[in-house]
């Protein structure tokens, strides 16, 4: 549903993943919810194990901090998580359009993915020493993503700032590829 799509507000376009965190000598998963125009991680949770759970909380956030939602659309991979009953009820008991990538890549879902860039690279541990300061640092950071950061892809704003705005955003970036290599892609 997405291709091609820019959004010119926010709640228009939600984009999720999940993406694992190390924990002591394991691992824990970070499922988030991003607005697409203002960048702004809507709804985050932080889960011992990849069911469908950890995704639901995450929803269920990005929800409750959203009440007034126009028309929505919620884009993920197809992962299980999003393809289950629970998940995809609560999108439909909200009238929120399900688009999912076609084929996996991770290109079809760039947003998503260069927020967990931005959030292991800048503002995360490498490595928690437990699932509790795993959780408490995360959400201290994503405060801050969420506050503090700017962006260049939304005209240097904070994810915050740009929420509250409408219109577009001038994105202040080198484009490496040309417009008619972008038209022969897509």
């Amino acid at each position: 549903l997405i291709e091609g799509f820019y959004p010119t507000a926010p709640n228009q376009l939600w984009v999720s993943d999940i993406t694992y965190i190390v924990v002591g000598d394991g691992f824990v998963y970070l499922s988030l919810i991003t607005d697409a125009y203002s960048r702004k991680i809507v709804g985050f949770y932080l889960s011992i194990d990849l069911a469908a759970e950890g995704c639901i909380r995450a929803l269920d956030m990005a929800l409750r901090s959203n009440p007034d939602l126009g028309k929505l659309i919620h884009h993920s991979d197809r992962g299980s998580q999003y393809c289950c009953s629970d998940y995809v009820g609560i999108l439909n008991d909200n009238f929120i359009r399900i688009s999912m990538t076609q084929n996996g890549d991770p290109k079809e879902n760039a947003i998503a993915e260069r927020v967990n860039g931005i959030l292991k690279d800048e503002l995360f541990e490498k490595v928690y020493a437990n699932y509790e300061l795993a959780v408490k640092g995360i959400s201290i950071a994503i405060s801050i993503y969420n506050h503090q950061r700017p962006h260049g892809s939304i005209d240097y704003l904070t994810p915050i700032e740009a929420h509250f705005r409408s219109g577009e955003l001038k994105r202040r970036w080198k484009n490496y590829y040309s417009k008619k290599a972008l038209e022969e892609v897509f």
